[in-house]
């Protein structure tokens, strides 16, 4: 068996809360669980009612009424009901703090740095709230932001839970017609925007792209705008405009918490949309919250005494995750601009001005970092941090290799996965496991996740689906302009009945863990044999020339062959030599079916606004299929070059 690149210590793992949960559930419930993970997580999956009532109460769930029953019509997935007698508000758990001690850190690119207190965020909601109430703002209204991640942002999205409006956002990169494809399917009451963001050393405007919103989407009766690049920006142009401060019902002082059921609606969140216009996936409140407190406290091992941090955009479900960490009362460090900024040292430097403990941040990041040389234990001190949390694709041995041993020896290294369809994981880190190279540590607790090969039968230490086979909180409400449910049920429960099949291609690992292999709908086929794209991935990211990588598959001559992208470093050429090199890289480390039929040189790989490649859109353009959206990518210009390749014409 492989030995573990780390492992707790014995007081860590006295001292966590997941830890706690095992002794209190063996009490509560005669659960007869522990001292091992699995044993606990074994118990969840097979007693759901008395395992979710257990979290509600550890994590303290605020609410006017919880109710004796957990899972109504527990039987069917999807449909079963949580905690149907319940009433809550998202907003309350988040503002349960009301301490003058720091709650949002907020950074941006260029230095600016705001502090706002516990106390100074529910005042702050107040007011907002107050002002949206004022505007005849009701439950099931939806309220929606094209903002930069900043301490507006979160101040806005909670006065509209508090309200019980809908909150959904899009980053202020996306291009009009992404939001369009966005908001206009919801039909937003109020557009909170600012002006302009910084990124790449820039100050770039919104503010043509705000008033074209609202002059395309008649739904909208107010947009209030935040003032970020210009001191007061010109809203002539904006119908029905006014400035954030001039919004605020500034003698608010108290906010109205609807108490509204578990499953009252509380996020409309979006597919990439790079297949077509994006589905619109509803959230709900209560099982939002209690799958977020579940893996904040137990898995991420988060208490009030922590500093958490993760890179993301409010375009991008881990936006809506970072902000759940205030119900936990922990202080959180938004930050928006280039995760690249000063060559990544702006992020390094951030971990010890601001005493981060939990740092999350995406597999390309942890990567590009490694390329460029950074040993940030030789730089910074780190002293703080304690956990590093990646997302957003799978992260190789390699990465996992490099931060152990030029970042921090001494740290759980969790890498999470999940998604914006059940703005969760279904896998993901545990502060009390050991961390194996280029494994996830362990299914989520109360998650009932498995791989499955092609017939429906679970299998271990072999690719297959992942599938989550009952019911779980967080599961979306359903898809806006879904009235009957059946694209719901198509984009997940088709393939087998009562069984959510997630899209991604993985396995177990001999210690429990899982590794993904990328997603299904990406996987290579030649000759019958399916491989996972990040098994590829792995072994190009060795090669130091290349700085990144997109494969795919084409097909050819009846089959299907391998075709390898890449973007090498300035000033470099691809030619017969690299050519060899990387094919020998695969084949020695993989199989022969896994090595490339072409390997070819591009400038740029296309990628979501949230950062993720997307294998799907340069397959269809190598196959002369239209790419149906491609205003969801951040860089949609970068396809053109992969049409009518004569290295790859049949």
């Amino acid at each position: 068996m492989t030995a573990p690149l780390w492992t707790p210590g014995a007081e860590r793992i006295a001292h966590a809360q997941i830890t706690r949960f095992m002794v209190y559930v063996n009490e509560r419930c005669s659960a007869g669980v522990g001292p091992r993970y699995f044993s606990l997580h074994d118990w969840a999956v097979a007693n759901p009612g008395a395992f979710w009532s257990a979290v509600w109460d550890f994590c303290g769930v605020v609410a006017s009424e919880k109710g004796d029953a957990v899972l109504a019509d527990g039987d069917q997935f999807p449909g079963a009901r949580w905690f149907p007698q319940a009433r809550l508000n998202f907003a309350e758990n988040l503002l349960r703090c009301r301490e003058n001690r720091p709650a949002l850190v907020s950074l941006l690119e260029n230095g600016d740095r705001r502090v706002t207190s516990y106390a100074g965020l529910y005042h702050k909601v107040a007011q907002l709230a107050a002002a949206l109430r004022g505007q005849g703002v009701v439950a099931g209204d939806r309220v929606v932001g094209f903002m930069p991640n900043i301490e507006e942002t979160v101040v806005a999205m909670l006065a509209a839970a508090s309200i019980g409006a809908l909150w959904s956002s899009c980053s202020p990169d996306f291009g009009i017609n992404g939001v369009m494809d966005r908001f206009g399917q919801i039909r937003p009451r109020v557009l909170f925007a600012a002006d302009g963001y910084h990124y790449n050393g820039k100050a770039c405007d919104s503010l043509e792209r705000v008033a074209g919103i609202a002059e395309r989407i008649d739904s909208i009766e107010r947009v209030v705008v935040v003032p970020l690049v210009q001191e007061k920006p010109d809203l002539a142009g904006i119908r029905n405009s006014v400035l954030f401060d001039d919004f605020l019902e500034r003698d608010a002082t108290e906010v109205q918490f609807e108490q509204l059921p578990f499953d009252h609606p509380l996020y409309i969140m979006y597919s990439s949309g790079t297949t077509g216009v994006p589905k619109c996936i509803v959230h709900g409140a209560g099982g939002s919250l209690l799958q977020h407190l579940k893996e904040h406290q137990l898995l991420v091992d988060l208490t009030p005494e922590d500093v958490f941090f993760y890179f993301t955009t409010c375009g991008w479900m881990m936006w809506n995750w970072l902000v759940s960490g205030l119900a936990t009362g922990a202080t959180l460090v938004l930050y928006d601009g280039s995760p690249f900024a000063r060559k990544g040292k702006l992020l390094l430097d951030a971990i010890d001005a601001e005493g981060i403990t939990v740092f999350g941040t995406s597999a390309k990041f942890i990567a590009a970092l490694e390329k460029a040389g950074h040993k940030p234990r030789e730089s910074h001190s780190l002293d703080s941090l304690r956990t590093i949390l990646s997302t957003g694709s799978p992260l190789s041995h390699e990465s996992f290799e490099y931060v152990y041993r030029d970042f921090k020896g001494d740290l759980c290294l969790s890498s999470i996965s999940g998604g914006t369809d059940i703005l969760s994981c279904f896998v993901g880190g545990c502060p009390t496991l050991p961390v194996y190279v280029g494994e996830i540590q362990a299914p989520g607790l109360g998650m009932a996740v498995d791989i499955w090969d092609e017939e429906g039968r679970p299998v271990r230490q072999e690719k297959g689906e992942l599938v989550c086979t009952a019911p779980f909180p967080s599961c979306p409400i359903g898809f806006w302009n879904d009235p009957d449910g059946s694209k719901f049920h198509s984009a997940y429960f088709d393939s087998w009945p009562g069984v959510w099949a997630h899209g991604d291609y993985g396995e177990i690992t001999e210690h429990g863990g899982f590794i993904i292999h990328g997603r299904s709908d990406a996987v290579l086929n030649p000759g019958g044999v399916r491989i996972g794209t990040a098994e590829i991935y792995r072994q190009v990211e060795r090669i130091g020339e290349v700085v990144e990588s997109i494969v795919i598959g084409q097909q050819w001559q009846d089959d299907v062959r391998v075709v390898l992208f890449v973007v090498l470093r300035e000033g470099l050429t691809l030619d017969d030599t690299l050519r060899d090199r990387i094919r020998k890289a695969i084949r020695e480390n993989t199989t022969p079916r896994h090595v490339p039929a072409k390997i070819l040189q591009v400038s740029d790989i296309p990628r979501t606004i949230s950062g993720k490649i997307v294998e799907l859109a340069v397959r269809n353009v190598v196959h002369n299929r239209p790419v149906k959206n491609t205003d969801a990518l951040a860089n949609p210009e970068a396809l053109a070059q992969y049409r009518d390749l004569p290295e790859l014409q049949v």
